[in-house]
């Protein structure tokens, strides 16, 4: 099921819960990389290289000017013999002793020329050229960046928009590229509506949106979603039909062991292999990586807040593993506002950076996104912190380079008093 605030059970499970990092770790390491194809550069942006990208033509591809100028032979005085700009496509005659030509920047440099003489230490009157020129020519030479043949970025690296222009500038049209993950949500619960005001005993959908986006932002293909209702038979058929094309079918509730929920009896019915059942976190706990053949089917739980850790967790380094990319590292920074521990669990929190450390942000609850709305990222807290020792950090992608803001109201009976928020109390996030 997935809602606004629901029971979520207890976990039951004959494999224990797998630990958050080794979670994470296993999410990234078990799928093989999808297959390689050839895209046009205007299709490879976000794209993981399956094959180095090689220089078809050297860089520069001939001996230019690096400032606007002159370009000159001899210890000068110089005679200015003619004019060439950036775009001449046909042949540039040498210089001889004492001449100059004035040149752009980008424009071919004669044969012979000893430097460029740029326009800010130039004396020219009429023909006739001087100047003490400096150490540097002001040439780049051909092949002075690139030569042709060679390796430029290795395999594995992203497809950046500073790789398609480095691509284009050696000459390619195309890369060589991971096929994009497609990716299929599908929205269990009879009580979920998809729009407008939920009547009484109904809740709107806050994980669909969410993940939506997400998805999309960690390189995959987003498939149409589908709804599905809590009846068993429904359940395990919109499974399997969904894992017919899409890589990574994405199961938002129905992953605890309540009355409603039915993913694991649908995976069993489809022979699937579970390799993650159940992480050692809160929020988050009953989420589950499973293997279909080449297909995997990830559980979420059906609170918004703990769908967003669990995604976090195991969509965001499968995605990478499929498209053949590292995992995302953490960032580490220091939090320095206390928090109640969990003896086995890791906590995940959400927080704001300042000054001098992170600093929770108040008003968390696995069933609301007000807090996540107003975090920069995720403290990844392990049992047996203490406070102001570093932690984890897990970034949201839609909060790189927020600055600092007042906060969103927090949600009554889940925080602190006034204390708490100013750091003077414990704050309670009951997670």
């Amino acid at each position: 099921m997935t809602t606004a605030p629901h029971h979520t059970g207890s976990h039951h499970s004959s494999r224990p819960a797998t630990e958050w990092a080794a979670a994470r770790a296993l999410a990234h390491r078990l799928p093989a990389p999808l297959p390689a194809e050839s895209v046009p550069l205007a299709s490879a942006a976000g794209r993981t290289l399956a094959a180095p990208l090689v220089a078809a033509v050297p860089l520069p591809g001939f001996d230019n000017s690096a400032m606007d100028g002159y370009a000159v032979r001899g210890p000068g005085p110089w005679r200015v013999v003619g004019q060439i700009l950036a775009g001449r496509t046909h042949a540039v005659a040498p210089l001889v002793e004492g001449t100059a030509v004035e040149v752009a920047t980008g424009a071919p440099v004669p044969g012979r020329a000893d430097r460029v003489v740029p326009y800010e230490i130039a004396d020219r009157i009429g023909d006739v050229l001087r100047a003490v020129p400096g150490d540097r020519r002001h040439i780049r030479c051909a092949g002075e960046y690139a030569a042709r043949g060679q390796e430029l970025v290795p395999a594995g690296s992203p497809v950046t928009p500073a790789v398609l222009g480095l691509a284009a500038s050696v000459g390619l049209d195309h890369l060589t590229v991971r096929a994009r993950p497609r990716a299929r949500l599908l929205i269990s619960g009879d009580e979920v509506v998809h729009a407008g005001r939920p009547p009484w005993g109904r809740v709107r959908d806050a994980i669909g949106p969410m993940l939506a986006p997400l998805l999309s932002a960690w390189g995959a293909d987003l498939l149409g979603p589908r709804m599905v209702g809590d009846q068993p038979d429904w359940f395990a058929g919109a499974i399997a039909d969904s894992t017919r094309d899409a890589d990574v079918t994405v199961v938002c509730g129905a992953s605890s062991v309540g009355p409603a929920d039915g993913l694991h009896a649908s995976l069993r019915h489809l022979g699937a292999v579970a390799h993650v059942d159940g992480v050692r976190c809160r929020p988050g706990h009953p989420q589950v990586l499973a293997q279909a053949g080449a297909r995997w089917i990830v559980g979420l739980p059906g609170n918004p807040y703990a769908a967003l850790v669990a995604a976090l967790t195991l969509i965001d380094p499968l995605l990478a593993g499929l498209a053949g990319r590292p995992p995302a590292d953490l960032d580490t920074a220091v939090l320095t506002d206390p928090l109640r521990l969990d003896e086995r669990n890791t906590r995940i929190v959400p927080v704001r950076r300042g000054a001098p450390g992170l600093r929770l942000v108040d008003g968390a609850h696995p069933g609301y996104l007000g807090a996540a709305a107003d975090a920069d990222a995720l403290a990844v807290v392990p049992p047996g912190w203490r406070p102001g020792t570093p932690v984890g950090l897990l970034t949201l992608p839609w909060q790189v380079g927020r600055p600092p803001g007042p906060g969103l109201p927090a949600l009554p009976g889940w925080v602190g008093s006034s204390k708490a928020r100013t750091g003077e109390a414990e704050r309670r996030i009951p997670l």
